[in-house]
């Protein structure tokens, strides 16, 4: 009875992650941070102590063959946050998802008894 209950939690669990995942919507890989910077003129403001940076800077950073970055207008950072978002919170489905499956093929093939 006990192993019934179980496995009827570990399908309901199984079927709202797959529902989450399903409803996510536009993913976006990589990381969207705000950057601040010096610049070049030796008078300015970024160079005094303490300095006034300039920015922030919205970019968005990844990785291809090598890290590329772009930097987004306030409207892109906004709407490209979003997506981030949802890029991180399906990755953390996702390996929630593996585990539950790996711990169900674990008990269907045994593996966990000796």
């Amino acid at each position: 009875m006990a192993a019934a209950r179980q496995r009827a939690r570990a399908q309901r669990r199984r079927e709202v992650l797959t529902e989450e995942i399903a409803r996510i919507g536009r993913v976006l890989p990589g990381s969207i941070t705000d950057r601040f910077t010096r610049c070049g003129n030796p008078a300015c403001r970024c160079r005094a102590q303490p300095p006034e940076l300039h920015g922030p800077y919205p970019t968005w950073t990844r990785k291809v063959d090598k890290t590329v970055t772009r930097t987004l207008t306030p409207k892109e950072s906004e709407r490209y946050r979003t997506w981030s978002d949802n890029n991180r919170r399906l990755r953390d489905l996702l390996t929630e998802l593996e585990a539950h499956f790996l711990h169900v093929i674990e008990d269907a093939e045994g593996w966990g008894e000796k």
